[in-house]
């Protein structure tokens, strides 16, 4: 049993690419496309799939995500978390650095950056890294800072690391982000000291820490030399304002290692320490530009609903004031027993209920993304309709409406209603734009492009022509050049349904002599799409 993604993309083979999993591995096969498949930006012919990849097929550019459920949970069952008072806080502090550590000033002329001076390459080398996965766009916080963590892992020598990060809604500490590195996975919880934790967020400050010693600020414990003694480091993540949250990392040394050596030397040094630190803030820099991005996005999106409305409403009080000219002569009718007065208003009623259906069925095909529901359908029966619909409208306004007529248009599958409905946005505004002038027409003329094998209908009329300067706008939203007249919604949704039929909108234009519109999108044969379908069934 097989599934099939259609994408609106002219460039774009029938039988493009294949997607496939085996035993959890998901990989992409490209089935001899005429424009091929890329992968990262490379053309490929079969490749395994990462999380992350991008996939380009034509124009279209699909984001590659492995989505785990419940991931937060995860993070919260693998991070024992413990509280101040509990007796598993043997944790002493052994060294501890501030932000200003890391400054560029005193971070070359320290003289732990000279001792350490084979570690510091490396460690800058991955700071570079953390900064371009820092700054990058993403559609995933999360998923961002599980790399970077590994890289933070991987850079000081750590066993594994976590996140710690402030709630916004609860203004609480909690674990957000789990990671072995590269090391293999374990079930072993890693235990995070929340009065450390505390005092890295207060101090803003750095520490490493060790169970091999004791410190008197915090709970004293029993030596844990049986198990090993286990090093950690803990820094601030300091944003623009607050302080975000902590990155803990540790480290266990094994205790026949402790037993051989006599001596236990620190694996995490001052200069891991730095590392850290400077890690720290590239991760909080990393969540806030994560979060203005979403601010942004969610202002556009109100800004673009206020102008919605704002231009809706504009729409909608000319067809009131329209209905209520027409109530007027009505009412003025029936009080004078007038059958003219009456008739006259009911027509300015109707055309304004008119304009209100076109209005709501514009609006509701251009915010709802939905799969055309294809069934064999006839292209010229489809436009004959169309035509048929608007010959009162092309009569009121004096302009001839013709039809061609070809025979030889084969039938296919595509959803009717919906290239009906693009169809008449277009003859509409022909019309509307022949409407005043001499010898004014409006020719439809459907057909069949049997070298490309595609659907074709062409619209032209003889009006007015559109301005050189506004041909690049007349797709958008809410532009039209027909002034209070036009809802600047008819093109836009002519447009879209095109594209989700895999075709597209083309017109050309000289102004004072008309323009011709072009409607052209992929015949699918209903013999194949009935084999396709016998062949997915079996």
């Amino acid at each position: 049993m097989g599934s099939q993604c259609r994408l609106a993309d002219t460039e774009i083979s029938r039988q493009h690419a294949e997607f496939r999993e085996e035993n959890g591995v998901f990989s992409i096969s490209d089935l001899n496309s005429s424009n091929g498949t890329f992968v990262n930006g490379s053309q490929i012919r079969f490749q395994e799939l990462e999380d992350g990849d991008r996939i380009q097929c034509g124009r279209s550019v699909l984001l590659f995500n492995l989505l785990e459920s419940n991931e937060a949970q995860q993070v919260v069952d693998q991070v024992d978390f413990f509280a101040e008072t509990s007796s598993e806080d043997r944790s002493s502090i052994i060294g501890k650095l501030d932000g200003s550590a890391i400054d560029p000033d005193n971070f070359h002329a320290s003289p732990l950056a000279e001792t350490h001076s084979t570690q510091t390459v490396p460690l800058l080398r991955a700071l570079y890294r953390i900064t371009e996965e820092s700054v990058g766009s993403t559609s995933s916080l999360d998923r961002s800072l599980n790399k970077i963590l590994e890289l933070a892992i991987e850079a000081v020598g750590a066993d594994r690391g976590c996140l710690l990060i402030a709630d916004s809604e609860e203004d609480e500490i909690v674990p957000r982000v789990f990671s072995h590195g590269s090391r293999k996975k374990s079930n072993e919880k890693m235990p995070v000291s929340r009065s450390i934790v505390n005092y890295v967020l207060e101090k803003r400050q750095g520490v490493r820490t060790t169970d091999a010693q004791k410190d008197r600020r915090f709970e004293p414990g029993e030596s844990i030399i049986r198990a090993g003694i286990r090093e950690a480091m803990c820094v601030p993540m300091p944003g623009r304002t607050d302080t975000l949250g902590a990155v803990y990392v540790d480290i266990t040394v094994d205790p026949e290692r402790v037993l051989l050596d006599r001596e236990h030397r620190e694996k995490f040094s001052d200069e891991h320490l730095r590392m850290l630190l400077a890690i720290g803030r590239h991760i909080a820099l990393a969540i806030e530009n994560f979060r203005y991005r979403q601010s942004l996005l969610k202002a556009e999106r109100l800004a673009a609903m206020g102008q919605t409305i704002a231009m809706l409403s504009h729409h909608i009080k000319n067809i009131l004031q329209g209905i209520r000219g027409g109530s007027y002569l009505i009412d003025t009718g029936l009080n004078q027993h007038d059958e003219e007065f009456i008739r006259k208003g009911w027509d300015i009623v109707e055309k304004n209920q008119e304009k209100i259906y076109h209005l709501v069925m514009d609006m509701l095909s251009y915010s709802k993304d939905r799969q055309p529901d294809l069934e064999p359908a006839s292209l010229m029966a489809t436009v004959r309709d169309v035509v048929q619909l608007m010959e009162n409208r092309a009569a009121e306004c004096h302009v001839e409406l013709k039809l061609e007529a070809p025979d030889d248009i084969p039938e296919s599958l595509f959803d009717k209603e919906a290239i009906h409905r693009a169809v008449l946005n277009i003859v509409l505004n022909a019309i509307e734009a022949a409407e005043g002038c001499c010898d004014a027409e409006v020719e439809v003329q459907p057909g069949y492009d049997a070298e490309s094998e595609a659907l074709v209908v062409k619209i032209r009329d003889n009006g007015a022509g559109i301005p050189e300067a506004q041909l690049k706008k007349i797709f958008q939203v809410f532009e039209s050049t027909k002034g209070t007249r036009g809802t600047g919604l008819g093109l836009a949704v002519s447009r879209k349904i095109l594209r989700e039929h895999g075709g597209e909108i083309t017109v050309e234009s000289t102004e004072g002599e008309g323009c011709q519109f072009l409607l052209v999108w992929p015949r699918i044969s209903i013999d194949k799409k009935f084999s396709e379908s016998q062949t997915l069934s079996e």
